[in-house]
């Protein structure tokens, strides 16, 4: 049977946060917020290992002992300039581990409300899959298209619109090999779809969002404390 391993990009700086410690880090409930995204992974029966990719400087990891997330966890420090060159860096750091046939599941390391609930449904979901998936929620506001001046130019039907979240999962082979072929993109189903497939969507939750913002930091807090 495949297998299943996680893999989790953290080399990030989080600019667009805005804040001097890079936003995996950042206090949430009392632990860093990356702690929450791995506790959920590392939770999940069906997942192996769970690699972590940090950027080969960093130096606020080691400052913490990680233990209590169990014997999953195991860290890969060769994260890149971007997310997709972390992720391919740590599926070939992955290799003497993964077989082509195994499922490597790709999550953000900024989504620390996700629920090892999810992660087997994406499982059970994509088992006997062709491409594989990921989660997913459809569009539910309204959409504007902006012109050059910031103003709404149009409004865009949001008819078939999902927004894309994490975990993405694909068969290692496949995504190995598409995310060499296609270079940058914002996300691995990007790179399955510009090899013609088409991933499978499965429907995910609102709670399970990504820290971007200060104000999403105060969200995942209130979703996290209504969980306890």
């Amino acid at each position: 049977m495949a297998r299943h391993f996680a893999i989790v990009p953290a080399a990030g700086s989080g600019s667009r946060f805005g804040a001097p410690t890079p936003k995996q880090y950042l206090p949430l409930l009392g632990l860093p917020l990356i702690h929450h995204t791995l506790a959920a992974l590392c939770a999940c029966p069906a997942i192996e290992r769970v690699w972590v990719v940090l950027a080969p400087d960093d130096e606020i990891w080691g400052h913490r002992d990680w233990s209590d997330l169990g014997p999953k966890l195991e860290t890969l420090r060769c994260g890149g300039v971007s997310r997709a060159e972390s992720v391919a860096n740590g599926l070939r750091a992955a290799a003497f581990a993964a077989a082509s046939d195994d499922w490597i599941l790709v999550h953000d390391a900024a989504r620390p409300c996700l629920t090892p609930a999810l992660v087997e449904e994406l499982v059970e979901q994509l088992a006997d899959d062709p491409v594989g998936g990921l989660l997913a929620v459809p569009v539910a506001d309204t959409l504007k298209r902006a012109d050059a001046e910031g103003r709404a130019a149009a409004t865009e039907p949001r008819d078939g619109l999902w927004q894309a979240q994490t975990p993405q999962m694909f068969r290692f082979g496949l995504l190995k090999q598409a995310l060499a072929a296609s270079g940058e993109v914002t996300d691995e189903a990007g790179a399955i779809e510009a090899l013609g497939h088409r991933p499978k969507l499965v429907r995910g939750e609102g709670s399970n969002l990504k820290v971007t913002y200060p104000a999403d930091l105060a969200i995942a807090e209130g979703i996290l404390r209504g969980r306890r």
